[in-house]
C-alpha cells in the first residue's frame, strides 16, 4: 500500500470517528444518555498507525510541519498499544511569559527531566529535576538536593534556600522513628506569593518549607500517632497515597488532602479553619478559584468522582458534613487530575481524557478530548492559552476560545488545538504533531 493510500485512509477514518463521537456525544448531552444509542468504534485505524508516526518524525526531521495536522490528523485511540510501552508522564508544565512552556517530562519517581519549549525548540534544562510555579505566576520553587530554592521569576534572583524537613517532623513522643536518608520525591512543589515559603506535597508528607523550619500539615499530629501505633516499628516508608495541595493567589489559604483525610483547608498560620467531609470515596485534588472566592474540591471512586465548590467566605468552621446546603455540587463524574481557573470558570482534567469546564455554580460549559489520563495544566494569564500534559507524553497546546474547531478535534467548545508535543520513551527527540 502506499504512503499516499495509507495517508488517505487515516484522514477519512479519523474525521469519519471524530464526526461520529461529536454526534453520539451531542445527543447524549441534548436527550440523555439513555438515548443516545451505542458509542462509536473504532473504524480501523490500527493498520495506519505505524505509516501515521513514520509522517511524523519525517515532517519533523525535514522541518515541514506547516500542514501535518491536516494531512495527518493527531489521534489517540489507535496509538494505544504503542502508548502502553511508550507513553510517560508529564508533572508539570508552565507558561512563561514570552508565551514558551517549561515541562517536568517523566514520572515523578523516575529521575526525569526539565525541557524548555519556544517555538519548534526543544531544549533540557540542565540541573533541574523537577520544578512548582506559585498561584502569582511569578515565583518558582526548584528542587535541588539542599533543599527546595525558591527564585524570582524563572532563572531570577533566589528569594529563599529551604532545607528539606527531616521527616521527624510532629512526630509522637517515644517515636523511635529515623531521619531520612534521602530528600523526598515532591509530587508538587508551590512557592507561595512572599517567595519565601514553599507548599512541599509528597508520598511522606504535606509540609510548608521556609528557610528556618518545616511545618507538617498532613499527617495530622493525630494521624501520626495512630500511624506509629500501626508501625510499631516506627518506620512506615509511605504515609499518604492521592496527596495534593493548593495555594490560595493571595498565599493566605492552603487546601490539601489525600486518601485518608478530609478535605482540609489552613491558613497562612497553619492552623485548619475548615474540615470538609468528601462526596466520593477519596480526596483526589484542589483548586482554587482564580479570585480566591471559591475552593474545588474533588473526590474519586475508581475512575469517577464528585467536585465540590466550598466558598472562603463560610471560612473559619469547624466541620462541613457532606450534606452543606452551602456547598454545591460543581461536577460529579471525573476523577481530577489537574485543573486551572478563569474568571468564574474551573478546567479540569480527568482520568478519562477529558478536558472538562464549569463555572462555579456547577453549570458545565464545554468538554474536549485529547486522550488517556491528564497529568498537568496551566493556562496563560489573558486566560487564551491552556497547556495539557496526559500521561500518555502528550503535551497539548490549545487555543481556547477560537470561534472554531478542527474538524478531527471531539469536543463540544469552540477551541483549537494547534500542537501537540509528544515525549515518549525510546523515541530519540521529542516530536511535534
Amino acid at each position: 500500500m502506499s504512503r499516499k493510500s495509507a495517508q488517505e485512509e487515516w484522514h477519512a477514518k479519523t474525521l469519519e470517528y471524530v464526526t461520529a463521537v461529536n454526534a453520539f456525544v451531542e445527543k447524549g448531552l441534548r436527550e440523555g444518555w439513555e438515548n443516545a444509542g451505542e458509542e462509536p468504534g473504532e473504524p480501523g485505524r490500527g493498520p495506519f498507525v505505524g505509516a501515521a508516526i513514520d509522517a511524523v518524525r519525517k515532517a519533523n526531521t525535514n522541518g515541514e510541519l506547516s500542514n501535518l495536522r491536516e494531512r495527518w490528523p493527531p489521534a489517540h485511540r489507535p496509538l494505544a498499544g504503542l502508548l502502553e510501552k511508550k507513553g510517560q508522564c508529564i508533572p508539570v508544565v508552565c507558561i512563561l511569559p514570552d508565551g514558551s512552556i517549561l515541562a517536568r517530562v517523566g514520572g515523578y519517581d523516575e529521575p526525569g527531566r526539565t525541557v524548555h519549549l519556544r517555538g519548534d525548540s526543544a531544549v533540557d534544562v540542565p540541573d533541574v529535576p523537577f520544578f512548582g510555579h506559585g498561584p502569582n505566576r511569578r515565583h518558582f520553587a526548584v528542587f535541588q538536593k539542599d533543599g527546595v530554592h525558591i527564585i524570582d521569576g524563572w532563572n531570577g534572583p533566589s528569594t529563599a534556600k529551604c532545607p528539606w524537613p527531616t521527616g521527624l517532623e510532629d512526630m509522637p513522643d517515644g517515636s523511635d522513628a529515623s531521619p531520612w536518608e534521602a530528600p523526598p520525591t515532591p509530587t508538587q512543589l508551590i512557592p507561595f506569593p512572599s517567595g519565601k515559603r514553599v507548599l512541599l506535597v509528597c508520598g511522606e508528607g504535606a509540609f510548608v518549607l521556609s528557610e528556618f523550619e518545616a511545618k507538617r500539615l498532613l499527617p495530622t499530629k493525630e494521624d501520626l500517632g495512630w500511624l506509629c501505633k500501626e508501625n510499631p516499628d516506627g518506620k512506615p516508608e509511605r504515609l499518604l497515597d492521592m496527596e495534593h495541595g493548593a495555594v490560595s493567589k493571595d498565599g493566605k489559604l492552603i487546601a490539601v488532602g489525600s486518601q485518608d483525610s478530609s478535605h482540609l483547608v489552613f491558613n497562612d498560620q497553619l492552623e485548619i479553619i475548615g474540615e470538609v467531609a468528601p462526596r466520593s470515596s477519596y480526596p483526589h485534588y484542589a483548586l482554587f478559584s482564580s479570585d480566591g472566592h471559591m475552593i474545588a474540591f474533588n473526590a474519586c471512586h475508581f475512575y469517577d468522582g464528585v467536585t465540590i465548590g466550598v466558598p472562603t467566605q463560610i471560612l473559619p468552621v469547624a466541620e462541613l458534613h457532606e450534606h452543606d446546603e452551602r456547598i454545591p455540587d460543581l461536577h460529579d463524574n471525573a476523577r481530577v487530575y489537574a485543573g486551572v481557573s478563569r474568571n468564574d470558570e474551573f478546567i479540569v482534567g480527568d482520568a478519562y481524557g477529558y478536558v472538562r469546564a464549569f463555572d462555579t455554580k456547577g453549570e458545565a460549559r464545554w468538554q474536549h478530548f485529547i486522550g488517556s489520563t491528564i497529568c498537568a495544566m496551566d493556562i496563560s494569564p489573558d486566560g487564551k492559552t491552556l497547556v495539557v500534559a496526559t500521561y500518555a507524553g502528550f503535551l497539548s497546546i490549545i487555543q481556547l476560545d477560537a470561534g472554531k474547531r478542527a474538524p478531527y478535534q471531539i469536543g463540544t467548545g469552540n477551541h483549537v488545538e494547534t500542537r501537540r508535543w509528544i515525549f515518549w520513551k525510546d523515541e530519540p527527540r521529542p516530536l511535534i504533531w
